[in-house]
């Protein structure tokens, strides 16, 4: 690389003068880049040296704006047919918070201490999952340009988040002596939210696949509910949120009994959904609780300190309770794992991994308790 001093005459009659590095990337193609100051010019010529024999340099003339790249990437995610509430959500992390952090600055201005710089703001200011998906996308923002030629590499890759080190939170699964009451009062309710509380309770299946469910995936017979769609937050119909979503889940003879009586009184609709609304169409989240299992819970009493007129637990609840009830039969951890739907085992574990250790040592203490009684005995 190079480094001239130029000089020129402005057209009002000012000298100028500016240090020129003159360089050739990594593709062998000339470039050119101009410093008020030389010490500027030679701190610049050394890191593009460093760049160039990597073969990570990108000339600022072939890149592109943080801005204009998350419109690409927007555009491409778009053309996924990604869910809309995915979509919307990563508009909103471009307009409400990459855009305003860095959207005017150039791909080939990204060094990882910018990035560090902008995650540490947004985990100040924000929550720390928010941060997170935060990061993530604008990651995924300069791997689309990457690929498109805008950069020669990702700098947001070498940034991570700390990892915490406190734990987790745990799953709490309702009450043994709260689920009684509302299975008790779900006995006497209306078919279909009895059917909804026994298949929730009893499958752990998410809202979203609750809602999207439909009788063709129920076998009735078999005593088996199949889980192979779900419905997003805008009723649209599409697969599991993961390949491990896909799953046939064995019910008990009192879901099935529950579910054969809702059937009879299913209204057809053209999807075959086993809980339609009014319009045939899926279930809102929010109708879901309001009208059908909030209800069962004030009746029987399970409802929230704060407002014994709110019902005590919103639908995830009744997946944690699947699983605990799981657990408690002695289920071993992969089966848990399998009738979850979790990607991985340690997922199951972070979730519910404190249960599977109680379930243990309360088998170690009831047999302490037989090895204490009988020991005179011998």
């Amino acid at each position: 690389m190079a480094i001239r001093k130029r000089a020129w005459t402005a057209p009002d009659g000012t000298a100028k003068q500016a240090w020129l590095v003159d360089y050739r990337d990594q593709s062998g193609k000339r470039r050119a880049k101009q410093f008020a100051k030389k010490k500027d010019a030679e701190a610049w010529s050394i890191n593009a040296k460093a760049e160039v024999q990597r073969g990570v340099h990108t000339a600022d003339s072939a890149s592109i704006t943080v801005s204009e790249a998350a419109q690409i990437w927007l555009d491409a995610v778009r053309a996924d047919e990604r869910e809309p509430t995915t979509i919307a959500a990563y508009d909103q992390h471009v307009r409400l918070h990459i855009i305003p952090a860095c959207g005017a600055t150039k791909l080939s201005h990204i060094a990882a201490p910018r990035v560090q710089a902008i995650l540490d703001d947004w985990l100040l200011n924000l929550s720390r999952p928010m941060a997170v998906r935060l990061l993530r996308s604008l990651k995924a923002i300069i791997t689309q340009a990457q690929v498109r030629g805008f950069v020669a590499h990702n700098a947001a890759l070498a940034v991570k988040v700390r990892k915490v080190t406190r734990e987790a939170a745990k799953a709490a699964p309702p009450t043994k002596a709260d689920l009684r009451a509302i299975l008790t009062v779900a006995d006497k309710a209306d078919a279909q939210a009895r059917a909804l509380i026994e298949l929730s309770i009893f499958s752990g299946m998410r809202a979203s696949e609750l809602r999207g469910l439909t009788w063709a995936n129920l076998n009735l017979k078999a005593g088996t509910v199949t889980v192979s769609q779900r419905a997003d937050a805008k009723g649209v119909i599409g697969p599991p949120k993961s390949k491990a979503g896909f799953r046939t889940i064995p019910l008990p003879p009192r879901a099935v009994t529950a579910l054969k009586a809702w059937k009879l009184a299913c209204p057809a609709n053209p999807q075959d959904l086993a809980f339609p609304n009014s319009k045939g169409k899926p279930l809102s989240h929010h109708i879901l609780l309001k009208d059908l299992v909030g209800p069962v819970q004030i009746i029987a009493k399970v409802t929230s300190q704060a407002d014994k007129t709110a019902p005590r637990y919103a639908m995830h609840a009744f997946r944690h309770a699947a699983a605990s009830l799981w657990i408690d039969q002695g289920l071993n951890p992969k089966r848990v794992q399998y009738l979850m739907g979790h990607n991985s085992i340690q997922v199951t574990f972070d979730t519910y991994g404190h249960l599977f250790e109680q379930v243990q040592k309360d088998a170690q203490d009831a047999a302490a308790i037989e090895r204490a009684l009988f020991a005179d005995a011998t």
